[in-house]
Order: structure tokens, then sequence, then C-alpha cells
């Protein structure tokens, strides 16, 4: 059956008129702030104090668009006939959020929890070589992460606690016994 002549014209105008008698839903953004899921992925945030400059997150990122900056510092010895000991000091960390992908690598691999995941998304620039932060913007940016979602009632206790709250146990049931045995001696 052949179709008739105008009937995508007409089906085209249903569309449109029913479409006009909706109500839109338009936000307007400046005015109103969107409601954010609790852990989306705006900008990445450093908790300065946890970084011990290895590196990780820049020789896993994909874009190597973090760039760090360090030097040794060397600190005396702690005891009377100890070895100095050397460590690393943070001199510069940058992300350049034009390259980034935001796919949370440098994230997932940092192993002393210093970068997060912020929900904060409103960091435009006009020129694009703006958008490499430095340092202390990442460090603002760490003060808006939201705080972990706390534990079900019903979980288990993680593992590294269970652990430590044993060796705990032990050391203080071990202290428990030393006094008792001097007296006996």
């Amino acid at each position: 059956m052949a179709p008739i002549p105008g009937s995508g014209l007409a089906k085209g105008l249903a569309v449109t008129l029913r479409t006009m008698t909706r109500k839109s839903v338009t936000a307007q953004y400046p005015d109103t702030q969107p409601e954010l899921p609790p852990r989306s992925r705006g900008v990445i945030g450093l908790f300065e104090e946890n970084c011990t400059v290895c590196m990780l997150c820049a020789r896993e990122c994909p874009d190597w668009c973090i760039y760090i900056d360090s030097h040794k510092e060397t600190a005396p010895p702690a005891a009377p006939g100890g070895r100095e000991r050397s460590r690393n000091v943070l001199d510069r960390f940058a992300i350049d959020f034009a390259l980034c992908m935001y796919c949370g690598i440098c994230i997932e691999v940092c192993p002393f929890d210093a970068l997060f995941w912020s929900p904060e998304f409103e960091y435009a620039e006009t020129d694009i070589r703006d958008l490499t932060h430095e340092r202390d913007k990442l460090r603002e940016w760490m003060w808006t992460v939201p705080a972990p979602p706390a534990l079900d009632a019903g979980a288990e206790e993680p593992k590294e606690v269970a652990a430590a709250r044993k060796t705990a146990d032990k050391l203080a049931a071990a202290q428990a016994d030393e006094p008792g045995q001097e007296d006996r001696a």
C-alpha cells in the first residue's frame, strides 16, 4: 500500500504540537545549582600531606597530564648514632585539565590516598593554557570532597581494622601479664 502524500509532514507536526503543550524543564543553571550525585566526578583534589612523591599517578596517567617536581631533604638521625634519613619533598603538583580525560586511574593507583574526586565542576577558563591547575588550587578543591559513605550496620569489620584490633589486644594482654610476673619473683 502506497503512503499517503504528506503523511510524514502530518506526523512531524503532531509531534511538534504535543511537545508545545508540555511544560518545559529548563534548569536555570547559574541561579540554581544542579543536584549532583554524592560521588560525582568533577575535578581532582590533592591532599598534600599524604603525598610521598612516589610518582605513581604521573606514570600511570594515560594522558600524561600530571606534572610533579620534587627534591630530596635529609633529616638528622632520630637517635644518637643513627643514620640520616632522606625523603622527597613536593615542589610542584599540577594537573592539566585540558588533557585530562577524567578516567580516575591516578586516584585508583595512589597508595597513600592523596588524590580524591571533588564534585566541583565550575572551573572553566577563557584560555586553554589556564586549565593547568597547580597544587594550591588542587588543595582548595580537596575540602569540597564529600565524606565517604558510612558502613552498613550489618557489614563485617574490614580486615585491616580486625587485624589491628587483634594485635592491640595481644599487646594489651602481654602488658597485663608482665606486672603479675614481676610480683611473683
